[in-house]
């Protein structure tokens, strides 16, 4: 019973985490750009998230009369399920964690890949310009950032000696991997940035230019999914940077799941700070960035931690 009842408690709390994170996102950037973000719906904006849902659920459901209305309809539902299966293998802490195999790393991978989909179709499918225009540029970027963001994990494989996900944790007892692997570290969070398509990266979306990209004919909930999916994004990515370089869940005095909970928190306010701090780049200079300098790093990357494990041995 308690294998059923696990995995539906961790899905509600990361719905409700995401939900939470737009409030989140709009109090820090209040508070560093000096202005007051949400706060006039419920105590310090609290209930800014429930407003929204109401807003989103009473909004009309419009699919276009133009659009292939049944993969309209599953496109958003694809960004969440993808989303929500990446958190399966997570290891929240030694006890909690609800898949635990040996391939977990390239289940990452393939999940991550598979989210590609989402936007493509709804770009596609709503036989709109704008939106396929967000849906190329989407489809583009996120093949091209999956291939240093798989290159960038070898290392840490490669260190740890094993995909699985809690052994990649516990090889980190005597020093979290951040230090020897820097450079992926840095490959990866810039990929991960570009893989939830969120700023400064958020090109697919860039209302100045497309209107508003491959979601540009959704509404009601089948836009909000598109949200959500990224807040989960979000989420994933920094559980997964936890994991793979900063030591998981170890830490000293406090409970394994408190420090792996905080770690992680640290990483979303990180990614918010970006949104405020960093100007979008043209598209151009962000597929450059990727196969100029990414590509090249990342195998630097690998090639010296090969030569730095062989010379150990």
């Amino acid at each position: 019973m308690n294998e059923l009842i696990t995995p539906i408690i961790i899905l509600i709390l990361l719905l409700l985490s995401a939900a939470m994170l737009t409030w989140v996102e709009r109090r820090v950037l209040g508070l560093w750009q000096e202005r007051y973000g949400p706060n006039r719906v419920g105590p310090f904006g609290l209930l800014q998230v429930v407003a929204d849902m109401i807003k989103l659920f009473t909004k009309e459901d419009w699919i276009p009369p133009f659009a292939d209305k049944v993969i309209f309809v599953l496109a958003p539902m694809i960004v969440m399920i993808m989303m929500l299966l990446g958190f399966a293998i997570i290891p929240f802490s030694p006890e909690l964690q609800i898949a635990d195999f040996d391939n977990a790393v390239l289940f990452f991978l393939a999940i991550s890949s598979l989210s590609v989909y989402s936007v493509m179709l709804a770009g596609f499918s709503s036989n709109s310009k704008y939106a396929l225009f967000g849906a190329l540029r989407a489809t583009a970027q996120m093949i091209s950032y999956e291939v240093f963001m798989g290159l960038s994990l070898m290392g840490v494989v490669m260190l740890a000696d094993s995909f699985s996900l809690s052994e990649i944790v516990e090889a980190q007892r005597e020093q979290w991997f951040f230090i020897p692997q820097f450079l992926a570290l840095l490959i990866f969070l810039i990929a991960g940035i570009a893989e939830t398509h969120r700023a400064p990266f958020d090109l697919p979306e860039a209302e100045h230019e497309i209107v508003a990209g491959f979601h540009t004919e959704y509404s009601s909930m089948k836009f909000g999914m598109f949200f959500i999916g990224e807040y989960l994004g979000v989420l994933l990515i920094s559980m997964m940077i936890v994991t793979l370089f900063f030591g998981g869940w170890l830490g000293p005095i406090l409970p394994p799941l408190v420090w792996f909970l905080l770690k992680t928190m640290l990483l979303v306010l990180f990614f918010i700070l970006l949104r405020a701090a960093i100007p979008r780049p043209r598209y151009d200079q962000l597929m450059s960035l990727g196969w100029k300098y990414m590509l090249p790093l990342a195998l630097v990357n690998l090639l010296l931690t090969g030569a730095l494990l062989l010379f150990n041995q």
